[in-house]
């Protein structure tokens, strides 16, 4: 007899597939939260055969339960953590720990990817094209490798496991994975699919216009509340705002904050490590301590959410040769115009004493220390003409 003990994200899901496709009815999987996995350690420690094979996947036991289950593997062996989150490094210091963050190509790990080479390793489950597809689409999705490869399948992949029941989604993938010869979506899925990128979409650009900025040590951080979708929100909101060092998400309800980063000098499982959490460096997570609630919450209800840059400009472009110009909520005006080699900045029609060697640098020294948003076509060209009447008006 099997127990798997996993997570209740899709990574961890995808190893309880992968489990009951190799074990069938011999294995029992449960699915847990972070919190949570030290409680059904220790129930499986007081209440389960010493017989049960123990599979702990894409989660890592507190320091307590670490010592009771290298007891218990060294009683009878019968233990195997798979994980390949840093924060679970130590782990391999133990025979029945295995945690891979990365391969030596560079290639990022996923738990299910992880469990899939072990399973098929050691003649547990035969590897076919189907489920190589569905494990490939787990792992890009996970360590975000989707994004940079644009595999949308694999972000569908997430979209339909949140669309309904774990249960369903067991079912579903599993009866897929043993009949067919590929992985695709079947057409209700892909409809269903299609109405929820539009709710996404839709939920996206109500949250742009709530994000406020506030400087946390050393980074600037972008932070909002939101209940769902926080892995497509972060992403999108890195990339709006990238001059913010990552983001940060305020699940209120769930008492639960998630952190994401689109840059590669953040760690953000460093910044969740702080909270008693961890993850990923571009993805991480924890409790919402007392600590954090004052950092995120009490220290910056009171800011004004950013405002979003003008789109759909043709003129007040950037590194336009004109000059590229950014307002306040204040009513500052700022230009940012290429002179003489460098990048130069006009506050007010004052220039300012910084200088820089690329327009990027300047813009994001005009949004972290200001605030300040791109305008649109309108007030630009009414700021350009203003400008060449005074011109005009001075020569004579």
């Amino acid at each position: 007899m099997y127990k798997l003990l996993s997570h209740n994200d899709l990574d961890g899901v995808g190893c309880g597939i992968l489990a009951k496709l190799a074990f069938n009815q011999e294995v029992k999987v449960r699915y847990n939260s972070v919190s949570s996995l030290n409680r059904e350690i220790e129930f499986f420690l007081e209440n389960d055969s010493p017989d049960t094979f123990l599979f702990i996947t894409d989660l890592s036991p507190n320091e307590e339960n670490v010592k009771r289950l290298n007891a218990h593997f060294g009683e009878n062996g019968k233990v195997q953590l798979i994980d390949h989150h840093k924060t679970a490094l130590h782990l391999n210091d133990y025979e029945w720990g295995s945690v891979v963050v990365e391969r030596e190509d560079g290639k990022l790990t996923s738990a299910t990817s992880l469990f899939y080479e072990f399973l098929v390793l050691n003649n547990l489950l035969e590897a076919r094209d189907s489920i190589n597809e569905f494990v490939e689409l787990v792992r890009q999705y996970d360590t975000w490798e989707w994004e940079k490869n644009e595999n949308h399948k694999a972000h569908a992949l997430n979209s339909l496991f949140y669309l309904v029941s774990i249960d369903d989604f067991e079912e579903t993938m599993m009866e897929r994975l043993r009949n067919s010869d590929d992985f695709d979506f079947d057409e209700f899925e892909k409809r269903l699919l299609n109405m929820e990128e539009d709710k996404i979409d839709r939920y996206i650009r109500r949250k742009k216009r709530e994000i406020v900025q506030a400087k946390v040590g050393e980074y600037y951080a972008g932070i909002v509340y939101a209940e769902s979708y926080h892995s497509e929100l972060g992403n999108e909101l890195g990339k709006e705002y990238a001059h913010l060092d990552y983001i940060v998400i305020l699940n209120m309800g769930g008492k639960r904050i998630s952190y994401r980063t689109i840059h590669d000098h953040v760690d953000v499982s460093a910044v969740a490590g702080h909270f008693g959490g961890g993850g990923h460096q571009k993805a991480s997570g924890s409790a919402l301590t007392d600590v954090a609630y004052k950092q995120f919450v009490l220290d910056t209800f009171h800011l004004e959410p950013l405002q979003e840059d003008a789109k759909k400009n043709r003129y007040n472009l950037k590194e336009s040769a004109f000059g590229t110009l950014y307002k306040t909520k204040g009513d500052d005006l700022f230009l940012l115009y290429h002179q003489n080699g460098k990048w130069t900045v006009d506050k007010n029609k004052k220039t300012m004493s910084e200088t820089f060697t690329t327009f990027d640098e300047g813009e994001r020294f005009l949004k972290r220390n200001f605030e300040a948003f791109l305008v649109k076509d309108d007030f630009f060209v009414e700021y350009l003409i203003k400008e060449v009447k005074n011109n005009n008006s001075n020569k004579k």
